[in-house]
């Protein structure tokens, strides 16, 4: 049994589309280009990684540079009986196993990413990896911080992801280190993601995905919200909002 988990924003680098300009699956970038209306292949090539922080640049290069690598993973006859995404990856994985389109993809990814940009404006945050503490002491330690942040990511056991006001992040930071927290990383992100600062990009989102109308699939999809694998469409446009926030 094979599953493709497919990565999040905060894993786009400068030069990321570099060694696959000249394959085949280069393709995906010319027809996102025209989707989403905006030059992919610079952003991929060219770009610097302030310019890769803004969340309509990660978004993007990030889910079409993924649906680059499956592409070719494709070609060679390999296929998954599961799926799974982190977070923008679940849009990946949704449109690796049909249950959106490639263009639906785009442009549920740039109405995404569009929405978390405005609502960063409006609601300024960030969000750090705390590494080597145990889940319920990360949360010890936002309450502890007395301040807007919370725990978005439970990722593996010994690394847990906070969001909040840069303050609220820095003071958790804090009581986390004091708590015994081997590492705590800031994330390049330009908010915090997870949050009930995202619930207007949430409420948004939802009519997005809802008129995209999600396909059944043969290969299901685990969630990032309950950790089982869905096949069933309609279920995706309360389970991709309520990731967000």
């Amino acid at each position: 049994m094979l599953a493709f988990t497919f990565p999040g924003q905060g894993s786009q680098r400068p030069g990321m589309g570099r060694p696959w300009a000249d394959h085949d699956s280069w393709e995906l970038v010319e027809e996102a280009s025209e989707v989403a209306e905006r030059d992919v292949a610079r952003l991929l090539l060219d770009a610097d990684a302030d310019e890769l922080k803004d969340t309509r640049n990660a978004q993007l290069t990030t889910f079409v540079s993924s649906l680059m690598v499956l592409d070719a993973v494709e070609r060679l006859g390999i296929e998954p009986s599961f799926c799974a995404g982190h977070s923008l990856g679940e849009y990946t994985a949704l449109t690796a196993t049909g249950a959106l389109s490639f263009d639906d993809g785009v442009r549920l990814v740039c109405e995404r990413a569009d929405a978390m940009h405005h609502a960063g404006q409006d609601n300024p945050g960030t969000m750090a990896a705390v590494l080597g503490l145990d889940d319920d002491q990360v949360e010890v330690a936002c309450r502890r911080a007395d301040s807007d942040v919370w725990v978005a990511n439970f990722n593996a056991p010994g690394q847990v992801v906070i969001a909040g006001s840069p303050e609220g992040v820095a003071a958790a930071s804090a009581v986390a280190k004091e708590l015994g927290a081997k590492k705590v990383m800031p994330l390049q992100v330009s908010g915090a993601f997870h949050t009930p600062f995202m619930t207007p990009a949430r409420d948004r989102l939802r009519k997005a995905i809802a008129e995209a109308s999600p396909r059944d699939t043969e290969v299901p999809v685990v969630s990032n919200v309950d950790s089982l694998p869905h096949a069933n469409g309609a279920e995706w446009s309360s389970l991709l909002s309520a990731q967000l926030s």
